[in-house]
């Protein structure tokens, strides 16, 4: 790298501390400014100063930023962002609602300001296999996603439900692997751990070339299981990404020997290959590609309208749950 960026951190929480510690190894990456009310609660400031909120990162001078607070407090930290003109990742989700996601993409927009969102299972090495074999046709016609995303409580999160805390995950992934937009959704909630917010959501949704979803999404299981599987005609991926696994199960040959599943007319199973490649963080490649944008040198990036994009499908379920309906994105 030939230029250093000076760059910012606002919450220093679960989620901060690990920027943090990306950050700080980041070539290219000076890590200059740390904002969190509450101080630094883990340990990751190495000395340097912690203010308690955006305006100090802005008074010591930054060139791009991270956003790692609760998700109730992004769209102002983002708008205050993107006014002083600095390039911003917020974690995701973008924002709260739709409503306060429009009012940032249009803070960034209006000033040409540059605005990613860290929905960082885009850069998890197995799901960017499975999408470049999907791509490279290798499973045939795609025809269903489901994906489990399943897990204990976390006590960090208040201020959202498992939808727009956990699901929109699984939206955007489902979106991003298959290149195709949810056109309808149909959802069921509940409430079990006495929280405001809804802790299990049960998704079906269309996409637009016809392909058939489902999304199991908790709070509520003794276990963390983080599972996707994609489904077509020539066989599945099963993406494990807490382990960044990808296994491909291929269709069985044509013909069967057992003249009692002769008459079977759907598919047997084939060769299971679970395949080898490189793992690296997905948290560092997906800083790394901010650092590129930030320099002009590169573009993958989650864009602020596609992670809008998410929150309206995010939407789109809880207004499904709300009214029992199938509810059109």
């Amino acid at each position: 790298m030939t230029a250093t960026l000076r760059a910012g951190l606002v919450g220093l929480g679960m989620m901060g501390r690990h920027h943090a510690r990306v950050l700080d190894a980041l070539p290219g990456v000076e890590l200059v400014a740390l904002a969190d009310p509450g101080g630094d609660p883990h340990g990751v400031a190495g000395g340097r100063p912690v203010g308690r909120d955006v305006q100090h990162v802005l008074d010591i001078g930054v060139d791009c930023c991270v956003v790692s607070v609760p998700t109730a407090h992004h769209e102002p930290v983002a708008v205050a962002l993107a006014e002083a003109g600095v390039a911003t990742l917020v974690e995701k989700p973008l924002a709260l609602d739709v409503a306060a996601a429009e009012r940032v993409v249009e803070a960034f927009r209006s000033r040409g300001v540059l605005g990613a969102v860290g929905h960082v299972e885009r850069y998890n090495p197995a799901l960017q296999q499975a999408r470049r074999r999907l791509e490279h046709g290798q499973l045939g016609e795609l025809y269903q996603v489901a994906t489990r995303r399943q897990g204990p409580f976390p006590r960090r999160i208040g201020d959202v439900g498992v939808v727009m805390d956990l699901g929109t995950h699984d939206i955007d992934i489902t979106e991003w692997v298959t290149q195709q937009p949810l056109v309808s959704v149909s959802a069921r909630t509940t409430h079990r751990s006495g929280r405001a917010h809804e802790d299990l959501v049960a998704v079906v949704g269309q996409l637009a070339d016809g392909g058939i979803t489902n999304h199991l999404v908790n709070w509520l299981s003794p276990f963390k299981e983080r599972l996707v599987v994609l489904t077509g005609t020539e066989g599945s991926f099963v993406v494990d990404t807490l382990a960044a696994d990808l296994t491909f199960h291929a269709n069985g040959p044509g013909e069967l020997p057992w003249d009692a599943i002769a008459q079977f007319r759907g598919v047997s199973e084939g060769d299971v290959v679970r395949y080898s490649f490189a793992k690296p963080e997905p948290l560092r490649t997906e800083l790394e590609a901010f650092r590129d944008a930030v320099l002009g040198v590169g573009s993958d990036v989650v864009t602020l309208e596609s992670a809008l994009r998410t929150i309206r499908v995010a939407a789109a379920c809880l207004d499904s749950a709300r009214t029992g309906t199938t509810v059109g994105v």
